[in-house]
């Protein structure tokens, strides 16, 4: 059961203008699913993504970063089922073919749609299906929503993900929504998560392009289900410029902070959300990493925190076996960490200091903390004043009978 994830209320999605959704069942792995997603976005609207820095990337996300390179994206398109990656030169075809049929059926060019693909790895996508249920898809643009969009790019997600606020910027109220997918495979490492936000603010390509990355390192570069960074992940941004302020040209603009705070207020929760929805999660863990000389090291500390399969199995049974974090601190990467300065809280408990157990310790406190479903742990590494949060959930044995089982 997803840990305190609450339903998406499909009633507080906000519509975006410039933006169409249309979704389809195409039966290309679980018949009388939602499974194919049609974004359709108007001219001029700008667009900008990060995708996985994995070297096997897949054939989708190869084909995004070549026509995204060339600008007047009108059209996005995510199947679910299958993963296209590991699928070589064929599958490279199939998502060139996939963007051929789009562009035909909406008579735009093959360069200005973007395919998504997320499922299973080292599988070919059965095209018939696929190219079949385009039609589909856009025939329900005219009445398609966010919510069912959430759900149409699912996979062993048990609930959809979606979130939506109204924000200031110049002056002007915008809209932004957004919608992710992801409950394994996942360690985004973003220069199987897909996530789409969208918003009416105005802002150019080249400068959406540099906020794009930043509100990824915000959010959802900081999750860690499994440390599994999938061949498929990608995060779009689209920005329509129908909210009728200033065009955003420069980072240095005041719009552009405010355009990034409300971007990471809608990223920041979806992120959560594949956290909370983890494959077979029952807790929430917070790490907290203060006091390190930059954000790096505080970042290496929390993810080595976070992988840990010995931190999170430990979770998982709520046994105070804390040794395991402190082992973790000290192989993060930090050659020169004087472990006499560091501190390690889990909650309101002091576990560790001066290089060892705490004086006032007492393990049936570090229980009491484990047992809980949200939990905060705390590092403080006495070296600085840099500091950043890293979310993940812990192990359980559904996580290992979810993976064993997923092709079945």
């Amino acid at each position: 059961m997803p840990v305190n994830l609450v339903p998406v209320d499909h009633n507080q999605l906000k519509p975006i203008a410039g933006v169409r959704l249309g979704t389809a069942r195409a039966g290309i792995r679980k018949p009388g699913r939602r499974d194919i997603l049609v974004i359709e976005l108007e001219s001029g609207s700008a667009i900008a993504g990060v995708f996985t820095t994995n070297r096997f990337c897949a054939a989708p996300v190869l084909v995004c970063r070549e026509n995204l390179e060339l600008g007047d994206i009108r059209y996005l398109v995510v199947n679910t089922g299958c993963a296209n990656a590991g699928t070589g030169q064929e599958g490279l075809a199939d998502a060139h073919a996939t963007c051929d049929e789009l562009a035909r059926l909406t008579d735009v060019h093959s360069q200005q749609v973007l395919p998504f693909s997320t499922g299973v790895i080292m599988e070919r996508l059965p095209m018939d299906k696929l190219l079949a249920g385009l039609a589909g898809a856009l025939a329900d643009l005219p009445n398609g929503t966010w919510g069912e969009a959430a759900e149409a790019i699912m996979t062993t997600d048990t609930q959809s993900k979606a979130y939506s606020v109204n924000a200031r910027v110049a002056n002007s109220t915008i809209s932004v929504t957004g919608i992710a997918k992801g409950a394994g495979m996942i360690h985004p490492n973003m220069a199987t998560m897909l996530g789409y936000i969208a918003t009416d603010a105005a802002i150019t390509p080249g400068v959406l392009k540099s906020l794009v990355k930043e509100v990824a390192d915000a959010s959802f570069n900081r999750i860690t289900v499994d440390g599994d960074t999938s061949t498929n992940d990608s995060f779009m941004v689209i920005a329509t410029g129908k909210a009728g302020h200033a065009m955003i040209n420069s980072e240095r603009d005041p719009a552009y902070a405010e355009l990034r705070a409300a971007l990471i207020q809608v990223a920041l929760p979806l992120a959560h959300a594949i956290i909370r929805d983890g494959e077979g999660a029952t807790k929430f863990i917070t790490v907290q990493v203060e006091g390190g000389k930059n954000i790096e090291e505080c970042l290496k500390v929390g993810k080595a925190i976070a992988h840990s399969p010995l931190v999170k199995t430990a979770f998982f049974a709520s046994d105070p076996n804390l040794g395991r974090i402190l082992a973790a601190i000290g192989y993060a990467g930090i050659p020169d960490l004087d472990v006499a300065q560091v501190r390690l809280s889990l909650g309101d408990v002091l576990v560790s200091e001066h290089g060892g157990r705490a004086a006032s310790y007492r393990e049936e406190d570090g229980q009491r903390v484990m047992k809980e479903a949200e939990i905060v742990v705390k590092v403080e590494l006495g070296r600085g004043s840099s500091s950043t949060s890293v979310w993940t959930c812990d192990f359980s044995y559904d996580y290992v009978k979810i993976n064993a089982d997923y092709r079945s």
